[in-house]
């Protein structure tokens, strides 16, 4: 199978087209024309995760943030992500990003799935015509109303979290939630005007945490990796069931940094 065929399929997925305007999404480097037998899938393309993918000898490397993010006014190994280029396309490996269309068409209701929201409405919503609305994130209500502490515990062991961070009254009785993977700096309006009782999402600031909390949302800071995770195995299902024929690898589960 082609490297064009498998964008295709992903494109139907997640259409180019619901990506922000300032995100850099698809094929970024490689060729299209390459006949692609195996992918290998990651949320970011660090150097570990590079010298992996060349090692299982995979075709395609596909994650979710993208690596080239700025334009690039040279390729070299001097540069950090020069380096990183020049190494996927010396292993002839075709590299795709899937970042905010993916967030828009995929992860805000995988991670809703994960919570098992009820009755959820998209947060922000980015794109809108007749037939639908989508968007970042998603809110509804929880499987049922607990403490803020209960849902932070909730949080921690649905995906799989060594700790969170709570902003607001641990004893406050929660019940409608909003769940946004990755940074929530462009959600927090929303989740305000939605009504939500926790806003649950990462890389949550000083000042975002206790100004939400002065409005009426508290807060349960995940990570930014901790939600985003969610991208491989919602991708190795993805080819299992529409792709069976292409050979699978993924990175390892590992958090970027180290709680001392």
């Amino acid at each position: 199978m082609r490297c064009t065929d498998i964008m295709r399929r992903l494109e139907v997925l997640a259409p180019l087209g619901f990506a922000e305007k300032w995100d850099n999404v698809g094929l970024l480097a490689g060729r299209s024309t390459k006949e692609v037998k195996s992918v290998y899938l990651a949320v970011d393309a660090t150097d570990e995760v590079i010298e992996d993918a060349i090692d299982c000898e995979a075709d395609m490397l596909i994650t979710h943030h993208p690596l080239i993010f700025t334009p690039l006014k040279s390729i070299t190994a001097e540069d950090f992500i020069g380096r990183r280029v020049l190494r996927l396309l010396q292993a002839d490996i075709c590299y795709y990003a899937m970042h905010t269309n993916f967030d828009v068409m995929g992860m805000a209701d995988a991670a809703a799935d994960e919570l098992q929201l009820l009755d959820r409405q998209v947060l922000e919503i980015t794109y809108e015509d007749e037939i639908a609305k989508e968007g970042i994130g998603r809110y509804g209500r929880l499987p049922r109303g607990m403490s803020l502490s209960e849902c932070a515990a909730y949080v921690k062991e649905t995906f799989r979290l060594p700790a969170v961070r709570v902003y607001g009254d641990t004893n406050e009785r929660v019940e409608i939630a909003a769940v946004s993977p990755g940074s929530a700096k462009s959600v927090t309006a929303n989740a305000i005007q939605a009504g939500v009782d926790v806003l649950i999402s990462g890389d949550i600031d000083h000042h975002m945490g206790i100004d939400l909390v002065a409005q009426g949302v508290s807060v349960i800071d995940a990570g930014h990796y901790g939600l985003e995770k969610l991208f491989v195995p919602y991708m190795q299902d993805y080819f299992k069931k529409k792709l069976p024929e292409l050979t699978v690898f993924a990175a390892e589960e590992k958090s970027p940094y180290t709680v001392v």
